[in-house]
């Protein structure tokens, strides 16, 4: 009789947990979001971002292995705060956006979980060149803003090769280098919203 009683309450408590336990989808709020980049150039680095996204993160701090996130990025929105440097950007030596209007990232899975940070894999299209990749991301918290909107906090970090995505244009310096850099580094700070 007793194994019965406290297999009905380990069932109890098991099925209470699991029922509030679930992914909650967070959609991102671009006036609260930064996707930005940086790579070096001659002697120092330019910075940049994206002003035109859209994205979700569907995600439960009890089980972050089960975290997906999509987004989407306009190509065109790329602003390095140079009107003629971000015309060269836009054009085929770099992102033709003409061609491609559009980045877009898909995950695939999370791994080495620590605490609120972890390793979020998944593939990124640039230039429609697809490539798997693992952004370092942190949960940074959730609550009510002051109107009451449920919000939540997220960083991810990346650091990819600009070449393999076929952004190739460069040009040689006089002292045998190169003006722009191979390695990007993204970093995004994304806030989000809690869908109704």
């Amino acid at each position: 009789m007793r194994r019965r009683a406290m297999a009905s309450l380990v069932c109890t408590i098991v099925l209470g947990l699991a029922a509030t336990a679930h992914a909650t989808t967070w959609k991102v709020d671009p006036s609260h979001t930064t996707v930005g980049f940086r790579v070096s150039h001659l002697f120092t680095s330019v910075h940049g971002r994206f002003d035109r996204f859209d994205g979700t993160i569907e995600f439960d701090p009890e089980d972050p292995k089960a975290t997906a996130v999509r987004g989407t990025i306009e190509s065109a929105s790329i602003d390095t705060n140079h009107e003629k440097r971000d015309k060269h950007l836009r054009s085929a030596d770099f992102f033709d956006v003409e061609k491609y209007p559009t980045l877009s990232f898909e995950s695939t899975g999370v791994t080495h979980v620590n605490g609120k940070s972890g390793k979020l894999a998944g593939s990124l299209t640039i230039r429609g060149v697809t490539k798997a990749v693992v952004l370092d991301v942190t949960f940074l918290g959730r609550g009510k803003d002051p109107w009451g909107n449920v919000r939540a906090g997220f960083t991810a970090t990346l650091l990819i090769d600009r070449k393999d995505f076929g952004l190739n244009w460069n040009e040689i310096l006089e002292t045998g280098g190169l003006l722009v850099g191979d390695e990007v580094a993204i970093r995004i700070d994304a806030e989000g919203i809690l869908a109704e």
